[in-house]
């Protein structure tokens, strides 16, 4: 049987980090896909745990050659999910969380269609996600301008998403949850991953068990 595979989704400075920690410490079972980037290791990074720190020139083989799952570019670097990775923890039945920009989950769905448990993270606001991001005071005003508008794009582009017809379809997402108050969402999303561990699917050798001992 193999592993679940998790993917979060929002716009940048929603808070996906932060959630994503206090998942990790309640599954410690719960594995982390490691993302390439092009950019330079900031101080306190580890190759291979943080991030695989890559030129642009391998990024670009990288790509080329089919070796990553999704990918985007933000201030002028690049991000992306190498395949090969997910695709031997899910194999081994471990349950891994893919954390990627709005436009990440539609390459993932290419991939592995209805196979995987998309999550979308909201901000209750532009106005609180904008707020947020200045009061962290760990970016210059330039990057931090332009983390807002990448933010704004991603928001513009689900609005867009959601004008469809078929809404639920164009979205490609399994679930919402607003991040308005950090427990809450954090609840959310731990009920998500009990809730996806305790299906049928999951539990059918298990259930096999049960009933050939029954009577």
């Amino acid at each position: 049987m193999g592993g679940n595979l998790f993917v979060l989704a929002g716009p940048s400075g929603v808070g996906k980090t932060t959630l994503e920690k206090r998942l990790f410490a309640e599954f410690p079972d719960l594995h982390y896909s490691v993302s390439a980037t092009t950019r330079p290791p900031r101080r306190g990074e580890r190759e291979g745990v943080d991030y695989f720190f890559v030129s642009p020139e391998r990024f670009g083989e990288m790509r080329g050659q089919g070796e990553l799952l999704e990918w985007a570019q933000f201030y002028g670097n690049s991000y992306g999910t190498p395949a090969r990775p997910v695709e031997q923890a899910i194999r081994d039945g471990k349950d891994l969380l893919i954390d990627v920009e709005v436009e990440g989950v539609a390459q993932l769905r290419r991939r592995f269609g209805r196979e995987a448990i998309y999550i979308l993270i909201m901000p209750p606001s532009f106005a609180e996600l904008k707020e947020r991001l200045s009061g962290r005071g760990s970016e210059d005003q330039e990057a931090l301008s332009a983390r807002l508008e990448r933010a704004r794009m991603e928001i513009d582009r689900l609005k867009g998403l959601y004008e469809d017809h078929n809404k639920e379809r164009a979205l490609g997402h399994d679930y919402l949850v607003v991040n308005d108050d950090l427990e809450r969402a954090f609840q959310e999303l731990k009920a998500v991953i009990v809730a996806t561990r305790a299906g049928l699917a999951r539990q059918i050798g298990v259930l096999d068990r049960l009933l050939s001992q029954a009577g």
